[in-house]
């Protein structure tokens, strides 16, 4: 039976590249959730002097397409600038692997969001960035919409886990419509204050959770 994947989506399966955790990296980030489909965790090491990705590694929760792409986009990135990597697009990922059927193709888009994001949060802690547009509720709601609520499988925007958001004096508030002791609760909100404190004028996050029971 014909596999509809290239010889190269496989060999990246069966051996990916750049697999595993970095300790203590410059920057990290993550697409997706583990617990609607597909996820991608990627951690950054950068040469302060020379800005040039020394090493990336990547944690993928998902399908073999998942796999593949982050180890394909890892490796096209590694050894290059931060604006050098900034230009690669899902495409050229899917092009680099021979192809990927349709229903795939978001793995790679997950995997080149994942580092373009980790790059962006390098860019804002080590303030680098070439226009520091103050966080404002736009910037906030932008990045709160790839913060996935596991139990609907959809942003916590868009799914109304989200009540309501402020920064005032550095510190930036999410008001959440589900209590402490919702299903995944404690994950939504590690992801809201990795997601959030990168920002280069943010000083907290804080996030409170709904007193209903």
């Amino acid at each position: 039976m014909k596999t509809p994947y290239s010889q190269k989506v496989i060999e990246h399966f069966l051996n990916p590249r750049n697999a595993g955790k970095i300790e203590n990296p410059d920057a990290k980030a993550s697409e997706g959730s583990p617990a609607c489909g597909d996820m991608v965790r990627v951690y950054l090491k950068v040469n302060p002097q020379t800005l040039v990705i020394e090493d990336i590694k990547f944690e993928s929760f998902g399908c073999a397409s998942n796999i593949a792409t982050a180890s394909m986009a890892t490796e096209m990135v590694k050894g290059k600038t931060l604006e050098e990597a900034k230009k690669i697009s899902w495409k050229d990922v899917v092009d680099a692997l021979g192809g990927l059927p349709p229903v795939k193709v978001h793995c790679a888009v997950l995997a080149v969001d994942a580092i373009k994001r980790a790059i962006e949060n390098y860019e804002h802690t080590h303030g680098i960035l070439k226009e520091k547009k103050p966080t404002d509720k736009e910037v906030i709601r932008e990045r709160l919409e790839h913060v996935i609520d596991p139990a609907a499988g959809m942003d916590v925007i868009r799914v109304g886990t989200v009540k309501d958001y402020e920064i005032k004096d550095g510190v930036v508030t999410v008001y959440l419509n589900i209590p402490a002791q919702r299903d995944f609760a404690s994950h939504i909100k590690e992801e809201i204050e990795e997601t959030l404190s990168p920002l280069w004028d943010v000083k907290e996050v804080r996030v409170i959770f709904s007193s209903r029971d």
